[in-house]
């Protein structure tokens, strides 16, 4: 059928029919701009009936009027041409307020035969710019969100990223879509298991989330938390692949790493084993190098904390290397206090020595960064070691940093704890182990010892510490006690194992010696210490008592063996020191009988069941009483008399001679003020103390106390010290001295000619009397040698006017010899024993009456002699005279 055979009538009916069912509104518009013709759908669209459509203009009906200009200046243009269409969105408004998003159109539908005709279409909308405008939002959205978001279809081929994929990964939505997911994010060490975990989401319809490790454009590593998500057509087929990625080395690597570190500095477990735990997590992290850590000590010595993916024989090699310049990576960084990077170990020289080990094991790079402590010293280096020629990544450099901190904590903590058990396990003096360190290095001996071998525990006790101590001063003590030490360090082979017990007290470990090596061993070191030691300028004799036990002959615990070490050290005190002595079941007898007899001196000290006896001191020129001396005494119910010799010594080892000394004092004052009330003349009483007592700066205020309670004057009094208080410089001890003194007190210089007398210190002391020492009295008589001392010593005394007293004269013929050299005093036991005060009551009034009628016998004979010369110059009567 041909155009010609419709009726113009019907094809406008059929035109008009056809343009009712458009699902847009068609507007025909005359040369005025008058709606000529209006669809169904126009009606509908501006809500009002057709006939009303009719006649208006586009303005009427809330239509921009303008747009018919536009369409003819469009159709004018040369780039446009006949029949060019104009299309604009915009908000239509209705007569009740509402609107509606309509999409309008105009074309001119002019001809050159015809009149101006414009056909204009209306389209809502409205859902199409609302979904617009959705989807716009959660673009932005998604834009904005700091998680990285990949949409793929089925086969992974990549649909649409989000801005935070571009920042993340480096690849702009250009780059990425079209192409596999796997293809832009699969690198060398992303685990495979993981990936194929992830490809399961479509099973699930809750997704997946697992964390993997991928690469960015640039193929350094991202550790990210992925959930991938399958959406489904209605009829449950796969169509998009939704992924969300989140960068998770911040906020959950790196902090996995902190938390398991600190967990484990919380668990108070060992550094090594907090440096491997470290490393082992790291390489996890960054499953391309292999991780160690260092730590350099005070000394900028290293020793290898951390590593076990490094050959054990190469991080053994690196222990105790010093850090330096050219001491390959760690050592340089170390010593430089800065990151160091070498790229080719092969060929760095830096690594020349020590690249075997790394090469060896297929490292061919390194890179290692100094850990500091807070106070900017460099205590360790943390290292990536790589298999390849290459530096580090960004990855890399926050672990590193993170690691940097966490090293620091760790070792900063070991060196704290190692202060503490510096303190608490080892003597602040000389750095050895201390008494409660001690066991467990006999425990570690005990348990290396083979079957059949020996360990020896060698206990010593410096002889002459206590005088030095008491007579140089605590740091002369100190410094003797170092020099002490280091001889003992300088005899002791590998193996061996050195502590102070404390105060002069030493323990020797001799690992695997039987009883010859032992002793051979005591020997050397018995020879090691008899050289005097230097202290200031003056030579100080040194040696010590060794006394020794062997595991498993003498005992097998530990207690036992230095108990047993104890005691033979005191029978090798007692046998003369300066020697050594193995233990057997006699000295197990006296430790027994040392014990209780420091126990029970303990106990009369406090129950005050010591006595005083006194022994007289005569004058030389004529007899009198120059003074008494109170020596104290010991009787106990169950040992009976205690000898001084024994329990003097044992009061100054056992620290209770101080008080001794005190006790002495206060009964000795009693004693000589009831003498006073009695009416017997005695010129003053001698107490003997030790020099530990002129260290009390109370000893002077505690004396004057004492006689201000017996009423008695200072003069009466006489404090005896021991020579060896001329050695102490210590300005208390000479303080209390002139204290004394100053009080009227007197002090007298005991066992003179026995120490280390200085002359010229001597005359610079306020003392008022010089006792011979009772040693020099036996050979008195007839050794020129002795007499030749005491001689000296009388000499000394009368030159500083001070008087001179002899201790221990026993025989008529010393007592004549000393008078001879002009002594002033005497006692001993040609004149009394010492005894009870009762006793020396009465033997002093025996004494006087004695002397007293010696007295009157020497004046009866001086009368008699007197009266028969008077007699003999008288003339006798003649015979004559007589008769």
């Amino acid at each position: 059928m041909r155009a010609s055979e419709f009726q113009p009538v019907e094809s406008a009916h059929l035109l008009s029919a056809a343009l009712d069912r458009a699902s847009e509104a068609v507007l025909i518009l005359n040369e005025n701009g008058h709606v000529h013709h209006a669809n169904a759908e126009a009606a509908r669209l501006f809500r009002k009936d057709p006939a009303v459509l009719i006649g208006v203009d586009l303005a009427s009906l809330g239509l921009p009027d303008d747009i018919l200009e536009q369409a003819r200046s469009v159709e004018r243009s040369d780039a446009a041409g006949p029949g060019a269409t104009v299309v604009r969105e915009l908000t239509l408004k209705h007569d009740d307020g509402s609107r509606d998003w309509v999409r309008l159109s105009a074309s001119d539908l002019s001809s050159d035969d015809q009149p101006r005709h414009w056909l204009v279409m209306v389209r809502n909308v409205t859902s199409e710019i609302e979904l617009r405008e959705r989807n716009a939002l959660l673009t932005s959205v998604a834009d904005r969100t700091n998680r990285a978001v990949i949409v793929t279809d089925r086969d992974l081929t990549i649909l649409y990223t989000n801005a935070a994929f571009a920042n993340l990964f480096g690849y702009t939505p250009e780059q990425s879509i079209g192409r596999r997911a796997e293809e832009l994010l699969i690198g060398p060490c992303t685990d495979p298991a993981t990936v194929d975990r992830l490809r399961q989401c479509a099973d699930d319809d809750r997704g997946i989330e697992e964390d993997v490790l991928v690469y960015d454009k640039d193929g350094h590593e991202l550790w990210t938390t992925a959930y991938v998500k399958a959406h489904r057509t209605r009829r449950g087929k796969v169509k998009y692949l939704f992924g969300l990625l989140t960068d998770i080395r911040e906020t959950k690597q790196l902090r996995s790493l902190q938390q398991l570190i600190m967990s484990s500095l919380a668990s108070d477990l060992s550094i090594t084993t907090i440096a491997d735990q470290l490393c082992r997590r790291v390489e996890e992290l960054a499953p391309d190098v292999v991780c160690s850590v260092l730590h350099v000590d005070s000394d900028g010595l290293i020793h290898p904390l951390g590593g076990p993916s490094l050959p054990p024989a190469y991080s053994a090699s690196l222990d105790g290397v010093a850090i330096g310049p050219d001491v390959g990576s760690c050592g340089t960084a170390a010593y430089l206090c800065e990151p160091v990077l070498s790229q080719d170990i092969d060929n760095d020289p830096r690594w020349q020595p020590y690249k075997a080990g790394p090469l060896g094991a297929g490292l061919r790079a390194c890179w290692s960064s100094p850990i500091k402590g807070k106070d900017g010293r460099v205590i360790g280096t943390f290292a990536f070691y790589f298999r390849e020629c290459r530096g580090p990544s960004p990855w890399h450099e926050q672990i590193v940093a993170a690691c940097i901190q966490l090293g620091a904590l760790a070792i900063e903590r070991q060196e704290v704890r190692s202060t503490i058990s510096q303190v608490a396990y080892h003597d602040m003096l000389t750095g050895l182990p201390n008494r409660a360190r001690i066991p467990s290095l006999i425990a570690e001996a005990i348990k290396a010892c083979p079957a059949g071998g020996h360990v020896a525990v060698a206990f010593l006790d410096a002889d002459n510490f206590k005088d030095v101590n008491d007579t140089l001063g605590h740091a002369a003590g100190d410094e003797f006690l170092v020099g002490f030490a280091n001889r003992l360090r300088a005899q002791i082979r590998n193996g061996d194992m050195l502590g102070r017990l404390g105060g002069d007290e030493f323990v020797i470990v001799l690992q695997n010696r039987d009883p010859l090596e032992a002793s051979l061993a005591a020997a050397r070191i018995t020879a090691a210490l008899a050289m005097p030691l230097t202290i200031g300028k003056r030579q100080v004799p040194m040696s010590a008592s060794m006394g020794l036990s062997l595991y498993p002959d003498n005992a097998k615990d530990i207690e036992t063996l230095i108990k047993q070490a104890d005691a033979a050290m005191y029978k090798a005190k007692r046998g003369g020191r300066a020697t050594y002595r193995f233990f057997s079941a006699d000295i197990d007898k006296l430790a027994e009988e040392r014990l209780m007899h420091s126990t029970a001196l303990r106990e009369a000290i406090a129950s005050e069941a010591l006595t005083l006896h006194y022994q007289p001191q005569i004058r030389t020129r004529d007899g009198a009483i120059h003074g008494v001396e109170a020596l104290a005494r010991w009787h106990d119910p169950v040992l009976g008399e205690v000898s001084p010799s024994k329990f003097i010594p044992l009061a100054e080892e056992c620290g209770l001679i101080e008080q001794i000394g005190v006790w002495s004092i206060k009964l000795a004052c009693q004693q000589m003020a009831s003498w006073r009330r009695a009416r017997l003349d005695i010129p003053c009483i001698s107490v003997n103390l030790s020099p530990i007592n002129f260290q009390n700066v109370n000893l002077a205020a505690m004396v004057a106390q004492i006689l201000a309670a017996n009423d008695l004057p200072a003069k009466m009094l006489m404090l005896e010290i021991t020579e060896g208080v001329i050695l102490n410089e210590r300005a208390t001890v000479i303080a209390t001295m002139n204290e004394l003194r100053n009080m009227g007190v007197g002090l007298s210089l005991d066992d003179f000619g026995t120490g280390y007398s200085s002359l010229s210190r001597l005359a610079q002391l306020p003392i008022d009397e010089l006792k011979i020492d009772r040693s020099f009295m036996r050979d008195f008589e007839n050794d020129n040698g002795t007499r030749a001392i005491v001689t000296a010593v009388v000499r000394v005394g009368q030159s500083l006017d001070v008087a001179v007293v002899a201790e221990g004269v026993e025989t008529e013929p010393q007592r004549r010899l000393l008078a001879e050299l002009g002594c002033d005093a005497m006692q001993g036991f040609l004149f009394a024993r010492p005894m009870a005060a009762s006793a020396f009551s009465r033997w002093l009034l025996d004494y006087s009456a004695h002397r007293a009628s010696l007295m009157l016998r020497q004046v009866g004979r001086a009368l008699a002699q007197a009266g028969s010369t008077e007699a003999e110059r008288k003339p006798r009567p003649s015979a004559v005279a007589a008769g």
